[in-house]
């Protein structure tokens, strides 16, 4: 049965659109197999820089050993992929900070603006679109490629203010995309449902008898599907709902019990830092589910904010991972700690990309880490030189088709090309992306 529309589906089936996006994947009712294979990307962000001798592969080709921070990503090893010597080169207006997070995506310069950073000049917004935006746009043009969101903004302590330091997404010039990083904000979003946190219910109680008239026309392999879906949601749901009995325990009982963050920290991070783990996993259970619904086949995933400095106590850290990466590599300490940050990050990585590999695909093509490509990256190479050089970029997944399970290295190339590169393995081949002046010698080669 092949239905030429959506709303040809929705009339035939007399179900409503809520049921509907948890259906439109599935083979039996002919929309997968009309598909082409889908492809999703995550572009997922962590602040101040990594560890260069820590993070980076000694060896090129196959033939690679993870160091330690990417050591929890050893699982996916065959499945990875890291670019060195990828480099950002915009100049212009503001730090290497704002220029760091506001141009790593967008791959232009920053407009004039009254945003005063660190050193440099002040700077505003980015002067253009974002590649997942741009990416986005054209899925959502294309009506065999549209869903509901087109993309989704996720983050984890993202600090409750607008400045070029928080924002990585752009839907145009001057038009920078806010990261939900409230779980219940997000799952309001995705599942419509949930007004408040005090009156979250069930989404699926309300879509019983509109699952009820499309089984029969499942096939068994999709019935499981389905239900495997609907056994998620009820788990995020139930994580939900647990985090709110807890909230307002805490709220119940007397100031003088509560763990407050350090003064300093921005106010959000105070009420949310040692939150920050589990806020990560609900969140990364958001985002899973959202693809396994095919509410979007784009995410971006900011942990933090560019200078973000949220304190790892989980870890054993009271300091702030902004202030950590400003010591200089002799302090043995800061640099010890900075590894276990960063190992911490990559920790969240492995952990996305194993809830995506546990999830099959609806078209039963693999799992959906088989068609979803995390692309891991930062604002700086390194944080206590602010150096753009060698930003760090690591791919995990086959979303994008790449050559996987090697370590590369690039002559300083502009990370424009890289840009190009992911939109053209997304389907849209651009002779420019960002500032044309570095995108003369077109995407990178090797990938594929």
């Amino acid at each position: 049965m092949k239905r030429t529309t959506r709303r040809d589906f929705l009339t035939y089936f007399g179900v409503g659109s809520a049921a509907a996006n948890f259906l439109f994947g599935l083979p039996s009712l002919g929309w997968a197999a009309s598909q082409s294979r889908k492809k999703r990307v995550v572009f997922l962000f962590s602040p101040n820089g990594v560890i260069p001798k820590h993070f980076w592969p000694d060896a090129e080709g196959r033939d690679f050993e993870l160091k330690r921070i990417l050591e929890p990503l050893s699982p996916f090893k065959n499945q990875l992929l890291t670019l060195h010597g990828v480099c950002n080169k915009i100049q212009g207006d503001g730090d290497g900070h704002m220029r760091g997070i506001g141009c790593l995506l967008t791959g232009v310069e920053l407009f004039p603006g009254d945003i005063q950073g660190g050193s440099d000049t002040p700077a505003g917004w980015s002067q253009g679109i974002s590649i997942d935006q741009h990416i986005k746009n054209k899925l959502q043009a294309d009506a065999a490629t549209q869903t509901r969101f087109g993309s989704l903004e996720f983050g984890v302590m993202v600090p409750d203010r607008a400045d070029t330091w928080t924002r990585m997404s752009y839907a145009g010039a001057n038009q920078p995309l806010t990261p939900i990083s409230d779980p219940y904000q997000m799952f309001d979003k995705l599942y419509g449902q949930a007004k408040n946190r005090e009156l979250l219910a069930s989404v699926l109680d309300d879509l019983k008898d509109d699952f009820k008239r499309v089984e029969k026309h499942l096939s068994h392999q999709d019935r499981q599907i389905l239900q495997s879906h609907v056994e998620m949601v009820r788990t995020v749901e139930k994580e939900l709902q647990a985090e709110l009995a807890r909230t307002e325990k805490l709220d119940s009982e007397e100031p003088k019990h509560l763990d407050h963050a350090i003064p300093e920290l921005p106010a959000n991070v105070q009420a949310e830092n040692d939150n920050m783990p589990q806020i990560a996993k609900m969140q990364i259970e958001l985002l899973v589910n959202s693809f396994a619904a095919d509410f979007a086949r784009v995410a971006t995933y900011q942990i933090s904010n560019s200078v973000g400095n949220p304190r790892m106590r989980w870890l054993g850290i009271d300091e702030g991972h902004h202030g950590l990466s400003h010591e200089p590599d002799s302090n043995e300490t800061a640099y010890e700690k900075l590894i276990q940050i960063n190992t911490w990050y990559a920790e969240q990585v492995a952990h996305l990309a194993k809830r995506l590999s546990e999830v099959p695909e609806p078209d039963g093509n693999g799992s959906l880490l088989d068609n979803t490509t995390i692309i891991w990256t930062n604002e700086l190479g390194k944080g206590n030189t602010h150096t753009r050089n060698n930003i760090p970029f690591v791919f995990v997944g086959g979303g994008l088709g790449f050559d996987m399970g090697r370590a590369m290295k690039y002559n300083r190339v502009p990370h424009n090309r890289l840009l190009m590169s992911i939109s053209e393995a997304m389907g849209f081949p651009t002779k420019e992306f960002g500032n044309p002046d570095y995108c003369g010698d077109g995407p990178l080669t090797g990938l594929v």
